[in-house]
């Protein structure tokens, strides 16, 4: 099967077909670059995706990915970008091993083919010029043919007429011999001109033309093999990326199967989990037997300390009523306590480690920073050349201060830690004061009862009637507490630490300085003491040594 033998006369339509193919591969090469176009979007969208559902910094949304369900879609997220990158791989490949490899042999293609096909027609010219030599040929041979036959004739003529002289029979006989020598010299040059082009002619169909429709055909075929091998290619960039792909399915699906509900739900229980316990059953009040009155101080002090200990759980001390209206104004405020006293027990605990946490951190950060300045400073006393020594000693004390600064913080945040832990298990029957009055933003002491009604989210949800009855309740008593005979001291403190007793209820006191204890810590952290007849207040247990007297159990001291 050749072309030059079997399409020896279809010159034209071989170049239509041979340009066809450049279009079917042109067209290929175009299909190829779309879809690498295609790839390229689909990655892009497919990162913008995962971007756009990734965890924000130092958000609400960044806590959530603690659940394990959120923790999946994350890894869901990730695997997403790795997918993404899967296909830009395809896209690259593409582009690299066909898109270039094709256009490259395109242009080869195109110029391979401009030269078979000139060389044909510059031989199709060429034997059209032959053609025509021998067209001319012949006809001159035919032409003087003619003349020597019609001058043979009219010699003749002459000849046999007797009239004619013999002058003119030998012009005329001479004129057929040179007409006849012309058809003989014509003839020659035909038969010379015919024979050049029958060769020609063989060489054109039998040599040249097969030659050149053979290289022709042999290029053709080379380009029907090259876009197969192409589309092949095709097929194989996307196989590579199969394994990859399927390691980005199954560790979804490994994501997907690590969810875990029963360690989300502990989740739950460990981020709302109040610490309190259930109130308990309200008791019955038997409101059939009249209500004994009279009109003495006494009993309408008790009258009013009944009821100061319906609403607040008991507490019987009139001082601590004003901290627990100044208290509710400030926790609706949203100010936070330093130790944290506004949240929940179990909540404030937690909040109380994660703080130790961070100071001993920032301890060690600083205890390597001072080894390293240390450090230097031996390598400045070895090789003096290198640096004074003493320009470190002013950093070094720096640093050591704030060592000191941080561990007595870290021990501040333990001791209101441990004060929290001892609490957890039981909750205490008696009226707790919140310890929120150290901190300088939450001025205010509430008791128990005010805890008892404290939602989880450690937020106050008394009716708006209820604290307009507790202030009027608080101003009404103002006078007498006022007039209410000093507590009788039971011991003395130490201060062991400088406390700036900024809110409402508290005293300021200074490192060493001696005082009277007249209340003991009650379980909320705060000791009651006095200065004088008109300075008393509170000051947290943890700031205080104290010293009971000898009826008293004993001394406590500071954690």
């Amino acid at each position: 099967m050749s072309w030059g033998t079997e399409l020896w006369d279809q010159f034209d339509n071989l170049e239509k077909h041979t340009q066809w193919g450049i279009d079917i591969l042109e067209k290929y090469i175009k299909f190829v670059k779309e879809r690498t176009e295609i790839e390229l979007s689909y990655a892009k969208q497919l990162r913008n995706l995962a971007k756009k559902y990734q965890p924000k910094k130092n958000s609400k949304e960044e806590e959530e990915y603690r659940y394990t369900a959120c923790k999946a879609f994350l890894s869901t997220l990730n695997e997403m970008n790795d997918y993404a990158g899967q296909h830009e791989v395809i896209s690259e490949n593409m582009t690299s091993n066909i898109t270039v490899e094709l256009a490259r042999y395109v242009q080869e293609l195109k110029q391979e083919r401009k030269s078979y096909f000139h060389d044909g027609r510059k031989a199709q010219q060429h034997i059209e010029i032959c053609w025509k030599q021998l067209e001319s040929s012949k006809r001159r041979f035919e032409r003087d043919c003619k003349e020597a036959d019609r001058a043979q004739q009219y010699f003749e003529k002459m000849d046999a007429d007797i009239n004619v002289t013999k002058a003119d029979v030998e012009k005329a006989r001479q004129q057929a011999q040179v007409r006849h020598q012309m058809a003989e010299d014509s003839k020659a040059d035909y038969s010379s001109i015919l024979q050049k082009f029958n060769h020609e002619q063989h060489e054109y169909y039998h040599t040249h033309i097969p030659n050149i429709f053979q290289k022709i055909q042999e290029m053709e075929e080379r380009r029907i093999v090259r876009i197969g091998e192409s589309m092949k290619t095709y097929a194989e960039v996307d196989r590579q990326v199969i394994p990859i792909i399927g390691k980005c399915l199954d560790e979804i699906v490994k994501a997907a199967e690590s969810i875990d509900q029963k360690n989300d739900s502990q989740l739950v229980i460990e981020a709302y989990k109040s610490g309190f316990e259930p109130p308990g059953d309200i008791e019955f009040e038997d409101y059939t037997q009249p209500m004994k009155r009279t009109v003495s101080d006494n009993s309408l002090s008790n009258s009013r300390e009944g009821k100061s200990e319906l609403k607040f759980g008991g507490k019987s001390k009139g001082k601590l009523w004003p901290f627990i209206k100044k208290n509710k104004l400030s926790l609706k405020l949203g100010a936070t306590p330093e130790d944290f006293s506004n949240l929940p027990p179990e909540q404030r605990r937690k909040k109380l480690q994660q703080k130790v946490d961070e100071l001993n951190k920032e301890i060690q950060k600083e205890m390597d920073q001072r080894d390293a300045i240390t450090k230097m400073k031996d390598v400045y006393l070895k090789n003096p050349q290198m640096g004074d020594p003493a320009s470190l000693d002013h950093k070094l004390a720096e640093v050591s201060q704030n060592i000191e600064k941080l561990r007595l913080e870290a021990q501040k945040f333990e001791a209101w830690l441990a004060e929290v832990e001892g609490r957890l298990p039981a909750r205490s029957e008696q009226g707790r004061r919140q310890s929120g009055m150290f901190d300088a933003q939450n001025p205010a002491t509430v008791n128990s009862c005010a805890q008892d009604r404290e939602s989880p989210d450690g937020s106050y949800t008394e009716e708006q009637s209820q604290e307009g009855e507790v202030k009027v309740l608080a101003t009404d008593f103002d006078d007498e507490f006022d007039e209410e005979e000093p507590l009788p001291a039971i011991g003395t403190c130490k201060a062991l630490y400088t406390f700036e007793g900024q809110n409402e209820g508290t005293v300021s006191v200074v490192e060493g300085e001696t005082l009277y204890v007249i209340e003991e810590d009650k379980g909320d952290g705060w000791t009651r003491i006095r200065r004088n007849e008109d300075e008393e207040g509170y000051v947290p247990t943890s700031y205080v040594e104290v010293y009971l007297d000898k009826n008293a159990k004993g001394a406590k001291t500071y954690i």
